[in-house]
């Protein structure tokens, strides 16, 4: 037994991962968030998310959101909490905002726009922004978030792969993040239309919500409505993980009291901050295995 070729071995190390998520709130408004358990359910929501795109934001006052970021600092403080909205977006009297919240400490907005919808194919045209993201490998990430209209979701779809294209020419940056309520399952958009979609059939594009995967609370749906599309070498090689985050099951809530909160899941993505590394083991891992190489 060469003890030596003990004392080099390697383990990978984790770099802290960054968590990007999305949710449609379901209709949020000052009264909704007003409810104190629906308030505290919220803010250990946002808790999770380095930045968080919220969706159905239909306050037009901006209340909600200063109550539910006045909340948010108080019950974390790791650091103070920011938020960017868009202006109200829709067709006509019923009108949604976008609505970022990010850790100011681990991130700030660059930029942000509204995309020009000169052919009126959104009902809600994304509102993009840019951020920088603490990490060397990619020092800054855009996100583009849709909340498409159920009757129209293959349109709006295909629509967003011109997004891509407008973001990637103003900014001329290829990494990026597509996420939010697409409604890409079930009755809204089948197996054989999702397959056809720009952002399927196009390289680069990687959906990391699976179309398996359940976004909805009800237990009489089984929908994958809510995506994250990864797009850009640098920003999938970051990737960690991403999945849809059951807040009922995390906070022991029943149906009903889940639908309180929304009849959606939040989607989450998880970048890490640098590629995965490899450290040496510690002196006691050391230790531990040199005694059970021991004869």
């Amino acid at each position: 037994m060469h003890y030596p070729a003990v004392l080099l071995l390697l383990l990978p190390g984790g770099a802290e991962a960054f968590r990007i998520c999305a949710f449609n709130a379901q209709r949020l408004t000052l009264s909704k968030v007003a409810r104190e358990h629906v308030m505290d359910i919220f803010v250990r929501i946002l808790a999770r998310c380095d930045i968080m795109v919220l969706q159905e934001v239909v306050d037009s006052s901006g209340s909600a959101i200063s109550l539910l970021l006045r909340e948010l600092n108080r019950f974390d403080d790791s650091g103070f909490y920011r938020f960017l909205s868009s202006p109200l977006l829709g067709r006509n009297t019923y009108m949604e905002k976008y609505v970022y919240i990010y850790r100011s400490h681990k991130t700030q907005v660059l930029d942000s726009y509204v995309y020009e919808d000169k052919d009126d194919l959104f009902a809600r045209e994304p509102f993009v922004a840019q951020f920088t993201f603490p990490s060397k490998v990619l020092p800054s990430l855009v996100l583009v978030p849709l909340h498409t209209t159920p009757k129209a979701v293959e349109k709006e779809l295909n629509a967003l792969y011109d997004v891509f294209l407008d973001v990637s020419q103003r900014w001329q940056s290829k990494d990026m993040i597509l996420l939010g309520d697409f409604n890409a399952d079930c009755a809204s958009l089948n197996k054989k239309r999702l397959a056809e979609l720009a952002l399927r059939t196009e390289a680069g594009f990687r959906w990391v919500i699976a179309d398996g995967e359940d976004t909805t609370v009800r237990a009489s749906t089984h929908c994958a409505y809510d995506r994250i599309v990864l797009h850009g070498e640098r920003c999938q090689s970051l990737l960690s993980s991403a999945a849809a985050f059951n807040f009922p099951r995390s906070f022991r809530l029943n149906e009903e009291e889940a639908l309180n909160i929304s009849d959606h899941y939040p989607v989450e993505v998880e970048l890490s901050r640098a590629a995965p590394r490899v450290q040496p083991l510690g002196l006691a891992a050391l230790l531990l295995l040199l005694l059970l190489l021991l004869p």
